[in-house]
């Protein structure tokens, strides 16, 4: 097992001002980060920011925060952001840029010391590696980069002798157990899950779920599609090929427990059994932070996680008869490394029709099954680049298409 923090990568002293760049900053988890900027002006200097397409959210993060450097998806929203700015963020404000263009200029611009990429989908995988080829550290808050491209990413950060460090909750809980332990001494990783809204649902009862069903988290607010893998255990499964790459951990040796409070973030078992835990506040500024500061602590204006006040904590195994996708993404990290690429696409089309109202909550499993009997029938060669990458991506989504019009056809 290898920690994503690689050897010869040298530690900041503590009076450096982390000098940062956020992909996805209109984001639930761009926002959060800078929130956690704004709670250390002193030791935060946000330089990028790129968005998608939200003008008003931007212009309002540019005007607070004053970047060097931004990006968004088009040009017109390019232009739209700089018939907003006041005459002082514009001064301050030195490159706007659109598209992957754009991205990788955030993600590379010289006065960067960290990207966090927050992006949702593929959009920045690109922009990463551009990152990582500029000797960036890496705040990794996107699942797609590791689940489609997990080899070739942490090869070139070990190359460039770049750290690739995790702001999930649950893998980055796994850092910080792991932290300082010799890789001799680790016996399995156990990451948490909450369960979703259905933990207690029947077989029977799934087949009725709503889009409104399935958006309402227990525990977490987040994005609908992140939200919606949740529901299915997807996230889960997402989750144990990030780690597999993250930490240099076999399928095997990478666990999920339910744990419906999501008070534990995640565990590590050591060689002689016992077991480390990160507890913490339900708040993604906690893991946002960390990844910032690392490998210093800093004081949080968070609550302290009060334990008299948390009841009983349930631990649980995770059901894969009912939610068959946390089987399936295992079953993608065990086999080709195409796998895990076409398991994404199939997953993000069949979210994007369930969400639609085009396709059964229980059909998603089904099409990205579906994606990976096509994978493993036709053979496809391991990805060896990028491209390699984009290429099953592609595929894998227009049979996912394919399918849905099939199902809604059906109706």
């Amino acid at each position: 097992m290898r920690s994503s923090q690689p050897a010869g990568v040298t530690t900041a002293r503590r009076d450096i001002v982390k000098r940062i760049a956020i992909l996805g900053s209109t984001g639930s988890i761009g926002g959060s980060a800078l929130s956690v900027a704004s709670a250390h002006p002193d030791r935060i200097d946000v330089v990028g920011l790129a968005a998608g397409r939200n003008v008003d959210r931007l212009a309002e993060q540019v005007e607070r925060h004053r970047p060097r450097v931004i990006a968004m998806a088009s040009d017109d929203g390019v232009a739209a952001i700089r018939s907003r700015l006041s005459r002082s963020a514009a001064a301050t404000l030195a490159g706007a840029a659109a598209g992957e263009d754009g991205l990788r200029a955030v993600a590379t611009h010289p006065d960067v010391d960290i990207v966090l990429c927050a992006t949702t989908g593929t959009t920045a995988l690109g922009a990463v590696f551009a990152a990582i080829d500029a000797g960036k550290t890496i705040a990794l808050a996107n699942k797609e980069v590791l689940v489609m491209a997990g080899g070739l990413v942490m090869e070139a950060a070990r190359r460039r002798g770049v750290a690739v460090l995790p702001v999930d909750s649950e893998h980055n809980a796994i850092h910080q157990c792991l932290h300082g332990r010799p890789d001799r001494d680790v016996k399995r990783l156990i990451l948490t899950a909450s369960g979703g809204p259905f933990r207690e649902w029947s077989a029977e009862r799934l087949l009725g779920v709503t889009p409104a069903d399935a958006l309402a988290h227990p525990t977490w607010r987040m994005g609908r599609k992140i939200t919606v893998d949740s529901a299915t255990l997807m996230n889960k499964g997402l989750e144990v090929i990030e780690a597999r790459w993250l930490f240099d951990m076999e399928a095997d040796r990478i666990d999920v427990v339910v744990h419906p409070q999501s008070v534990v973030h995640s565990l590590v078992e050591l060689r002689d059994g016992s077991q480390i835990a990160q507890l913490g506040v339900t708040d993604m500024r906690l893991p946002i932070q960390y990844a910032f500061s690392y490998p210093d602590r800093w004081d949080t204006e968070l609550p302290s996680l009060d334990l008299a006040e948390c009841g009983p904590l349930e631990f649980g195994r995770p059901d894969t008869a009912r939610f068959p996708c946390l089987a399936l993404a295992y079953r993608a990290l065990r086999g080709s490394p195409a796998l895990p690429v076409a398991l994404n696409a199939a997953n993000e089309i069949a979210v994007e029709a369930f969400l639609d109202e085009v396709i059964p909550f229980t059909t998603i499993p089904t099409i990205v099954a579906a994606a990976l009997d096509d994978i493993e029938a036709r053979g496809v060669a391991a990805p060896t680049t990028l491209d390699d990458v984009r290429a099953v991506d592609a595929a894998a989504r227009e049979l996912s298409r394919r399918l849905v019009g099939e199902v809604q056809s059906k109706q």
